[in-house]
């Protein structure tokens, strides 16, 4: 064996030099960066192609159509989602939303929610994406707990990046970003009993005198909450009503919430088509007001510009929903409404920190203006999904540990004396910190859905 070749083998066998071993890892890393940003070009591409066939069908349709506009049936722009086949329609009587699911214990979980209440949100994010690899490949929640963190923060461009590998991996569509950031400074925010309708499942004319006891003394500058989720069908008349309504809060300079609003609209896109006039503008204006009030810019665009080529006139522009700070000092709990809590719920603010003693003190107050009787409601009740004391956590973002231990010992003093008590719309990161805390021994937990 020559030199050469005597050197060239004992180099072989000697082992990687640091440096070596460093480049190679690193050149492994930004492998898997390069791999997994390919696949997420290869989702986006998908379906930029996916919306261009379906946008080469509708062309090649109305080409085939000598019948212009006049007669067309196109549906305007933004459709809803279907509902998979087999679903069925919820009872609009004793409909309850779906308890918060539990899902498989994992630490990353826990550890994740302990720091984002304690207000170590960039920590929380780390683990929650580096667990995205293992737990996330067959666990939903640390994907959910993620897109409500960046809708907490208002980090819509980051919620989007995630929502496009959530949807590819899980062969699902992605989740639509809500600004959830709160519009006023936390300690601003309103917290107290706020005003909530409950609309039933055929909606007529007589939605009008409805929305006018919202514009009642006791309601002024508290935000309202009309529930959508029981409808099913809606008159012309109606439509035009509820149009107005919801106008004159606006006008008025009340702040509206909707819930179940996706069950209205997916009553009201049927009616509509494009170049089709014969149902009048009402049906239109009332999706457009729904659109606006839900914050859904881009629908409310697209739609609008399907509505101006329908009726030939300018398309109306979009308006951000109001969001009051109602009048008061700053940080001040409202206090119950007289009449009773029917129909009525607690709405938290979005941060609940520090000192919370007031703000126990107020759902105290609340509890005590809800009539026993109401804690057990008849079966098929009307109002049962009303009934009991409701803690709204729709605008809530964040809870810290201290205040969340607080929480749940005056929540577990009054399921002591026989009170039924929901926590409704809690995000996933709340919802993680409040099973892990046992909130379930006194209270039904419920997150919001994706």
């Amino acid at each position: 064996m020559g030199l050469f070749s005597f050197l060239k083998k004992k180099n072989d066998s000697l082992p990687e030099a640091p440096a070596t071993r460093l480049r190679t890892d690193e050149a492994s890393r930004l492998a898997s960066e390069a791999e997994r940003e390919r696949q997420r070009d290869i989702a986006r591409a998908t379906a930029a192609k996916i919306d261009a066939i379906e946008l080469a069908m509708t062309t090649d349709l109305f080409d085939d159509l000598d019948t212009g506009w006049g007669s067309g049936h196109r549906p305007p722009a933004a459709a809803a989602p279907l509902a998979p086949a087999g679903d069925t329609e919820p009872d609009p009587l004793t409909d309850q939303p779906d308890a918060a699911a539990i899902p498989a214990s994992a630490p990353v979980v826990e550890e994740s929610a302990i720091l984002y209440a304690n207000g170590q949100a960039d920590l929380a994010e780390q683990m929650l994406r580096d667990s995205l690899g293992e737990l996330g490949r067959g666990e939903r929640l640390p994907w959910w707990m993620l897109f409500d963190l960046y809708q907490a923060q208002g980090r819509e461009q980051a919620f989007e990046s995630i929502a496009i590998d959530y949807a590819s991996h899980f062969e699902t569509s992605p989740p639509a970003y809500v600004e959830r950031l709160p519009r006023a400074a936390p300690q601003q925010a309103f917290a107290g009993v706020a005003p909530v309708m409950r609309l039933g499942a055929a909606l007529d004319a007589s939605v009008a005198a409805q929305l006018q006891s919202l514009r009642a003394p006791a309601s002024a500058g508290k935000p309202v909450r009309l529930d959508f989720g029981a409808v099913r069908s809606a008159s012309l008349d109606a439509c035009a009503a509820l149009l107005a309504g919801l106008q004159d809060l606006r006008a008025a300079g009340q702040d509206i919430e909707l819930a179940g609003a996706d069950a209205l609209l997916a009553v009201l896109r049927p009616k509509l088509a494009i170049g089709e006039r014969a149902g009048g503008e009402a049906p239109w204006l009332l999706l457009l007001e729904l659109l606006q009030l839900l914050d859904r810019e881009k629908d409310f665009e697209e739609t609008a510009m399907d509505y101006c080529v329908t009726f030939e006139v300018s398309p109306p522009s979009f308006e951000a929903p109001l969001r009051q700070v109602p009048a008061g000092a700053p940080g001040a709990i409202d206090a119950p409404i007289a009449q009773g809590a029917a129909g009525q719920r607690f709405l938290l603010p979005p941060v609940v920190d520090g000192d919370v003693s007031p703000l126990l003190a107020a759902i105290d107050a609340y509890a005590a203006s809800v009539p026993a009787a109401m804690q057990a409601p008849a079966a098929g009740a009307v109002d049962a999904a009303a009934a009991g004391i409701v803690l709204d956590c729709s605008r809530l973002a964040r809870i810290g540990f201290g205040a969340a231990n607080a929480l749940h010992g005056r929540l577990r003093a009054l399921a002591a004396q026989g009170r039924q008590v929901e926590l409704r719309e809690l995000n996933h990161m709340v919802a993680a910190l409040l099973r892990l805390l046992n909130y379930g021994d006194c209270a039904r937990l419920y997150a919001h859905k994706y």
